[in-house]
């Protein structure tokens, strides 16, 4: 079903807005838990449903490599697969083409590469790209992308823009379901190639545009340089989607700069490591200091671990190497995001989304 966008508040840069998709109405500013193998790890779907997460990002190389995408054709599409009624972002597979493969060549046709997996020759294009995800069932997809390290050589951006944006083109013609496409701003860290890259992505019938190569290692600087250079220039009337970011901290800095949706592994990844996001900044739950902490992860807080549970009997089980550790930690995690965005969102809404960021970074960062 063809996606509708409804701006409903603003405030300078920040933006409260309506995402609707088949029915499901997802609230913008708005954060996707990372799904990579068809599931959020040591989350049960039921648990993000309680969370009232409408949307969550799966991993098109790495379903395509294992089980397959055919497969799950087969079986009725990935939200029948995973028990998932809500919605699914799915990325190109470009990125980890990129990051995990051995790269044995990029050409105007799509990229020759090793399956990080046994080593076999492979081949993404973008044709392949749009298939794999209709496969899939996707509700957004997004383009094949070439994503260059920061930094680069400003020759190299320049032209791999350019194939950015032909693969994209090639994937908007090799669109043959209604999933929903987004393209992606590329460019580095180079102001100049950025805007070029999007005003010629703009010029496409696209659904959405995601920033992409950013939170790779650079200076939180340059990223939010770019992100306040290219944000405001995209369509008001279409989401913009600020890839692989989740910190709460580049969040909130993200959405004053007018982004609407956001990914990312930190929250479920940092919360399997024992690192907890609460109101007054991170909790590494291994410290000896709260081996006799009978007092929740947070006051207030409403997920499983604060209700049930004291940091002692977290930090024991973190140490024992027990599953529930993983779970309980995502929970309280997912939470916190959550939390986040309802309370920005509101912010926005109520026109107080500056002092609402200043309040909760001088408290987070203290």
């Amino acid at each position: 079903m063809p996606l509708q966008y409804s701006l409903q508040a603003q405030e300078g840069g920040a933006r409260a807005g309506v995402m609707t998709i088949r029915g499901i109405k997802a609230q913008t500013p708005a954060f996707m838990p990372v799904g990579t193998n068809a599931t959020v790890k040591a989350v049960r779907v039921e648990s993000l449903h309680a969370l009232e997460y409408p949307l969550i990002l799966g991993n098109t190389y790495h379903l395509h490599l294992r089980p397959g995408d055919e497969l799950i054709a087969k079986l009725g599409g990935l939200h029948r697969f995973m028990n998932w009624d809500q919605l699914i972002l799915t990325d190109s597979g470009g990125f980890q083409v990129f990051s995990l493969a051995k790269l044995n060549k990029v050409t105007p046709e799509g990229v020759f590469f090793q399956n990080h997996l046994d080593g076999s020759p492979m081949f993404l294009s973008p044709a392949k790209a749009i298939a794999i995800q209709e496969n899939l069932g996707s509700d957004i997809m997004m383009v094949l992308d070439e994503c260059l390290p920061i930094p680069s050589e400003k020759g190299a951006v320049a032209r791999s823009i350019q194939l950015t944006t032909h693969w994209a083109e090639q994937c908007l013609a090799a669109r043959r379901s209604r999933g929903n496409l987004f393209a992606i701003v590329q460019g580095a860290d180079f102001e100049d190639l950025r805007i070029e890259s999007l005003q010629s992505l703009m010029e496409y019938d696209f659904d959405g545009f995601a920033i992409g190569g950013l939170s790779v290692g650079e200076a939180k600087e340059a990223m939010y340089g770019i992100t306040e250079v290219c944000a405001p220039r995209l369509p008001p009337d279409k989401p913009r989607y600020l890839m692989g970011v989740g910190d709460p901290v580049d969040l909130l800095e993200a959405i004053e700069r007018g982004v609407d949706l956001f990914d990312c592994v930190l929250p479920t990844r940092n919360a399997r490591n024992g690192s907890l996001l609460t109101k007054n900044g991170k909790l590494s739950i291994k410290q000896a200091r709260y081996k006799e902490d009978a007092r929740p992860v947070e006051e207030g807080c409403p997920c499983p671990a604060c209700q049930g549970y004291s940091r002692a009997y977290l930090r024991h089980i973190f140490l024992a190497g027990e599953m529930l550790s993983g779970m309980l930690n995502s929970l309280h995690n997912l939470t916190f995001i959550k939390w986040l965005m309802t309370e920005a969102r509101q912010a926005i809404v109520e026109g107080r989304f500056t002092a609402f960021k200043r309040d909760f970074l001088r408290e987070y960062t203290s």
